[in-house]
């Protein structure tokens, strides 16, 4: 291998470990975000015209998704007590897009025992793009992990 050849598989192979960082940045920033009732940071994870289909409901572009951090049921969950969790992610970065799969955990707290109960497991599949140098969720699919096809496709679909 020349040298030039090992600069460029070298910068390529650096470029995708700072992708992958910079996604998972962007993925495990959003439970925090979501969990602070900061519907301002949790926008700008997503494209203008992201959706979040969540196996409940259908959220198109991003003011809908800030909608959904200020609504009462989202606003009840935090006063109550909450965590969303996502990870371990899986990464497929090709060039400007990626595809990143992974389980979501909602907690929530049991105030009368001062505990938490795992309350939904999901299937998730985030579809990010860079845009403008950064990297933002154009869609989010997530699916209930309650023996369906469905959620299992989507996990299935993170070796494709």
């Amino acid at each position: 291998m020349t040298d030039s050849a090992l600069l460029a598989s070298l910068l390529e192979r650096v470029q995708l470990l700072e992708d992958k960082a910079a996604i998972h940045e962007v993925l495990t920033a959003y439970g925090p975000a979501v969990d602070a009732g900061d519907a301002e940071a949790v926008g700008e994870l997503w494209a203008e015209d992201a959706v979040y289909d969540v196996d409940i409901r259908l959220m198109e572009g991003r003011d809908a998704i800030m909608k959904m951090v200020r609504t009462r049921p989202h606003q009840d969950y935090i006063e109550e007590g909450c965590g969303h969790l996502l990870d371990p992610v899986h990464i497929r970065v090709d060039g400007d897009t990626a595809v990143a799969t992974c389980y979501s955990l909602l907690l929530r707290r049991n105030a009368d025992s001062d505990s938490f109960r795992v309350w939904r497991v999901s299937a998730n599949r985030f579809e990010l793009a860079r845009i403008d140098g950064s990297w933002k969720i154009v869609r989010r699919t997530s699916r209930l992990l309650d023996g369906s096809t469905a959620a299992r496709d989507l996990l299935a679909s993170a070796r494709r």
